[in-house]
C-alpha cells in the first residue's frame, strides 16, 4: 500500500483546527433543520446502515490497535485509516438520514429508559469532542510526528471506541421503534 503524507505547518495545523469546530457544527445545524426534506424512502434504510458502520469501526479500531500492539503498522494503517472512511461515511449518512425523517422516540420504559438516554447523552457529547482528537491523530500520522500522534492517540481511542460501542447499543436500543 503506497504511503499518503502530508505536509507537518502551521496551515494544516490550522485547518484540523476549523474543522473539528466546523464538523459539529455543521453536523447540528443541517439535523436542526424544521423542515425536512424529501429524499425518498430508501433514507428509512439508513438507521440500520449507520448502525453496521457503527459496528464495523468498532471492529477496525480495535484491529488497529492489536496490529499497533504487534508493531505491525502497515495493519495499524489500514485499519486506522478504513476506521476515518467509516466515520466520514457515517456522519454523511446521518446527515441524509436525519435531514430527511423525522427523530424516532425511544419507546422502552422501566430501568432501560434511563440506561438508553445515559447512552445517547453519552454518545452525542463525545462524538462532538471525539472529532477534534481523530482529526489530530490522522494529520500527526500523516505528517509523521509520531511522537504526537501517540499522546493524542491516548484520548483519541478510547472517546472513539466509545462513542462507535455506544452508537451500536444505542442503535439496538431504539432500532424497534424505527417505523
Amino acid at each position: 500500500m503506497a504511503s499518503f503524507s502530508i505536509q507537518k505547518d502551521k496551515k494544516n495545523d490550522k485547518i484540523v483546527n476549523i474543522l473539528a469546530i466546523v464538523i459539529p457544527v455543521a453536523v447540528a445545524l443541517l439535523i436542526g433543520i424544521r423542515q425536512k426534506i424529501d429524499l425518498g424512502s430508501w433514507t428509512k434504510i439508513l438507521p440500520h446502515v449507520i448502525g453496521i458502520l457503527n459496528t464495523t469501526t468498532s471492529i477496525t479500531l480495535i484491529l488497529g490497535y492489536s496490529y499497533i500492539k504487534k508493531q505491525n503498522l502497515e495493519g495499524h494503517r489500514k485499519m486506522m485509516m478504513l476506521s476515518f472512511a467509516q466515520g466520514a461515511l457515517f456522519l454523511v449518512l446521518y446527515i441524509l438520514y436525519h435531514i430527511s425523517n423525522d427523530s424516532t422516540p425511544y419507546g422502552g420504559e422501566g430501568l432501560l429508559r434511563p440506561i438508553y438516554y445515559f447512552f445517547l447523552l453519552t454518545h452525542i457529547l463525545l462524538s462532538v469532542g471525539v472529532v477534534w482528537f481523530v482529526l489530530k491523530a490522522v494529520y500527526f500520522a500523516l505528517s509523521n510526528q509520531i511522537a504526537e500522534h501517540k499522546k493524542v492517540v491516548k484520548w483519541a481511542f478510547p472517546l472513539w471506541l466509545y462513542v462507535s460501542v455506544t452508537g451500536v447499543i444505542v442503535y439496538l436500543m431504539i432500532s424497534p421503534y424505527y417505523q
